[in-house]
């Protein structure tokens, strides 16, 4: 099949929507589709079935760009769209299948609502265009004949399946190299903005003097952050994804303090390297980090912080274990299942699929 990649996150912007495209594409195109990547231009060079929109870049969130407009004529001929957020050019592929009627699938990555109090310097305001920019939204999605994402909860008032984004297990795995072979290091990945709370891990550092605290990653907080981290705080850039695995194999616990992931694939890699997962106890950690893999936090509490990153140093886990069944391959099964599967018409009944993501039939009585 000819597939359309509709992204308004893209190389080079490095994150996890970023990631994610080009493994899918990677796994798609090995097992015989063609992938067509739509994407805003910048400092980047596009290469075989890569189309830039030209953009602008974007005053409100650095790094990212405001795309303006392709004609659909210019893009190549596809045989399914399937887009990877609401923004400009999501909306160009959901109006190219609509020309073309062509089958549609939305992938819910990002709550971007949660970006505008970051953006957006009057709390009033950004809490207005939240509640008004969710409802916009739901109609976009629902527009689409399958919508899906990485959890069962996307906060979104839409019908969808459960897929997550998937993790490259055999990229991802434990190395022999040890950057920290005498050091007890707790190690953050991500990106330096609002929403994943890095300030926590600092305070946290503070009450943890012992061990040293490695964060790496770039965004708009990060000269705040350099001048708030307490002594036992490395900040480092952006790695390049082939020293990822080294990264997390080499460090003791991972913690993430974030209140807005979708499925926090940087804690799975982690663990898929055999590291446990000190996390928020907020979706989507609540489902995919548990006693096998790590431990769970109160959000704010820093007692409860502390104890969750000493508790994943005392224990021994098979944490990859423990995310095999997060690994890419599953959701690529059930990817080229939905493609072969979705309605070409959305008067049709939606496309089901079974996966084995979903909770039980206890689990969701009991409200867990």
């Amino acid at each position: 099949m000819k597939i359309g990649f509709f992204t308004d996150s893209y190389f080079p912007e490095i994150d996890g929507v970023t990631y994610t495209i080009k493994l899918w594409r990677e796994e798609l195109e090995r097992r015989g589709h063609e992938v067509y990547v739509i994407y805003p231009d910048g400092d980047y060079e596009p290469g075989d079935r890569e189309y830039p929109v030209r953009s602008l870049p974007n005053p409100f969130y650095a790094g990212y760009r405001i795309p303006l407009a392709r004609r659909a004529s210019t893009l190549p001929e596809l045989d399914v769209v399937h887009c990877h957020g609401p923004a400009p050019i999501g909306i160009l592929g959901r109006y190219y299948a609509w020309k073309h009627d062509l089958p549609t699938i939305y992938t819910h990555h990002t709550p971007l609502e949660e970006y505008f109090h970051q953006s957006i310097k009057l709390e009033s305001v950004a809490g207005l265009l939240s509640n008004c920019y969710v409802p916009v939204e739901n109609a976009f999605l629902r527009s689409f004949d399958v919508v899906t994402a990485s959890t069962e909860r996307i906060e979104r008032d839409v019908e969808h399946v459960q897929l997550p984004v998937g993790i490259d297990m055999d990229f991802f795995r434990p190395t022999a190299e040890d950057w920290y072979p005498d050091r007890t290091v707790i190690g953050y990945s991500g990106r330096l903005s609002m929403e994943k709370n890095v300030s926590e891990i600092l305070r946290a550092a503070e009450e943890l003097p012992a061990y040293d605290f490695v964060v790496v990653g770039e965004g708009p907080y990060r000269d705040s952050l350099e001048r708030k981290a307490p002594d036992n705080v490395e900040l480092r850039d952006f790695l390049p994804r082939e020293e990822l695995p080294t990264f997390y194999s080499s460090i003791d616990t991972f913690v993430t303090a974030s209140t807005a992931d979708t499925l926090g694939l940087s804690t799975l890699e982690a663990n898929a390297c055999g590291t446990p997962v000190a996390a928020t106890d907020a979706p989507p950690f609540d489902r995919t980090i548990g006693p096998d893999n790590g431990e769970r936090f109160a959000y704010g509490d820093l007692d409860s912080m502390v104890e969750a990153i000493e508790t994943c140093l005392a224990t021994d886990r098979e944490t990859r274990a423990a995310v095999e069944r997060y690994s890419v391959g599953y959701t690529m099964e059930h990817l080229d299942q939905l493609y072969h599967n979705v309605p070409l018409s959305r008067d049709e009944a939606p496309a089901e699929v079974e996966t084995p993501w979903g909770i039980s039939e206890e689990e969701r009585t009991r409200g867990d």
